[in-house]
């Protein structure tokens, strides 16, 4: 009877490990590489968080006993990779790394700046996430357009079980992207695969532009992308995750990850449904026993991370960043749906999408910090004109249309 107690638990903590592995790998180690690293760094990156969320999500099992869930920043990993092209040095990424880090642990260690940080407008923070994600999830449609042979069956799978088995979509799809650049690429990427994994340090530099362009919308998106919705999920399901030890905990686990290449951890929101909801168990006090056994996982699929950074350098780009497309396609369906809620600050949020879609390098800053301040200054604009015409007189003539 005790057996098959655990067991069901233990289940949930390998689905949740396995489906959250490959379902975004691929972006974390495309991103890591778009903003300069080399295969080994960017190996060395992806073992480094695994050991992070091991080490992170052990203790925190072994000491709150609650199932609090810790997975790596994949809306980070596409701030990285919608970087791409703007000629950063990785020693500078890791730095920018750091400042996310250093961020993440004062959050937790003073209320105020959690606070602080929490009163980003969500419309804000939700349109500057979508639109760091559209460009990505546009790969998929690319992709058919240009290497139909191969997209078309990793999109068609992708459907199938969206329909069937959701959990397992993009798993599955990235198995068969897997059979597609084994077919491209033959086999002689398997040579260049370090069997054995290895930490790769990488001394930080800390260059101004870059932590504003990487920095500020790395520990933006995985605060509002991540963890807000990850604090929600555990008190949808009766738990109490403590802001002090996720923050601190999450914040202290990525800067040591960030040293060896690594971008951010975070609070799992999807991985948490499974292991939080009562079919981890129906007692809930044993439900920490899934987020024990996914934590210890990922120590065996962080050894893997050769392999998988030398499947990806192999593969055609398009074909990684759209698999990486469809493993982030509910987040920008969410993202969208969370920008363009609240009916007064529509506008804002969408003047916040099309400069963070657009692009633009101004001044050595990215687009995504741009949108941020854009959207702020139209919503602090059209929010002082509503007050403005609110403090009219009763009798007031209404404002004429240029006024």
């Amino acid at each position: 009877m005790a057996s098959s107690s655990l067991l069901q638990p233990i289940s949930a903590g390998f689905v949740a490990a396995i489906s959250g592995f490959a379902s975004s790998f691929v972006i974390v180690v495309a991103g890591l590489r778009a903003v300069g690293a080399t295969a080994a760094e960017a190996s060395s990156g992806l073992f480094a968080v695994c050991i992070a969320i091991a080490i992170v999500s052990t203790v925190g099992a072994l000491w709150l006993r609650v199932p609090l869930a810790i997975a790596w920043s994949t809306p980070g990993a596409a701030v990285l990779l919608a970087a791409a092209g703007g000629h950063i040095r990785f020693s500078d990424a890791v730095g920018a790394f750091l400042v996310s880090a250093v961020l993440m642990v004062l959050c937790g260690l003073w209320r105020w700046l959690g606070r602080a940080i929490a009163s980003i407008p969500r419309p804000l923070a939700s349109a500057m996430l979508a639109g760091v994600l559209l460009p990505i999830c546009l790969a998929p449609v690319q992709a058919v357009a240009t290497l139909p042979q191969y997209a078309v069956p990793i999109v068609v799978v992708w459907l199938v079980l969206f329909r069937l088995a959701p959990r397992w979509a993009v798993p599955a799809a990235m198995l068969v992207a897997v059979a597609a650049i084994l077919v491209a690429a033959g086999t002689g990427w398997v040579g260049e695969a370090a069997i054995t994994p290895r930490l790769v340090f990488v001394a930080p530099t800390f260059d101004p532009l870059t932590v504003l362009s990487v920095g500020l919308p790395l520990f933006v998106v995985t605060m509002a992308g991540q963890n807000v919705p990850g604090f929600v999920v555990m008190n949808t399901y009766g738990y109490v995750a403590p802001p002090r030890f996720s923050l601190v905990g999450q914040g202290v686990g990525s800067a040591a990850a960030a040293l060896f290449g690594g971008h951010a951890i975070n609070l799992g929101a999807i991985t948490a449904a499974i292991m939080a909801s009562p079919e981890a168990s129906p007692d809930p006090s044993r439900r920490w026993i899934a987020t024990l056994t996914n934590g210890l996982l990922y120590l065996p699929l962080g050894a893997a991370a050769g392999l998988a950074t030398a499947l990806i350098s192999a593969a055609p780009a398009i074909l990684v960043t759209a698999v990486a497309g469809l493993a982030v396609l509910g987040a920008l369906v969410s993202s969208i749906v969370s920008a363009l809620e609240d009916v007064r600050h529509r506008i804002a949020a969408i003047v916040t999408f099309l400069v963070v879609v657009s692009g633009v390098v101004v001044g050595g800053i990215g687009s995504a910090l741009w949108g941020l301040i854009a959207g702020a200054i139209t919503m602090w604009w059209l929010g002082w004109a509503r007050r403005d015409a609110h403090s009219r007189p009763a009798d007031a003539p209404p404002p004429s249309p240029t006024e």
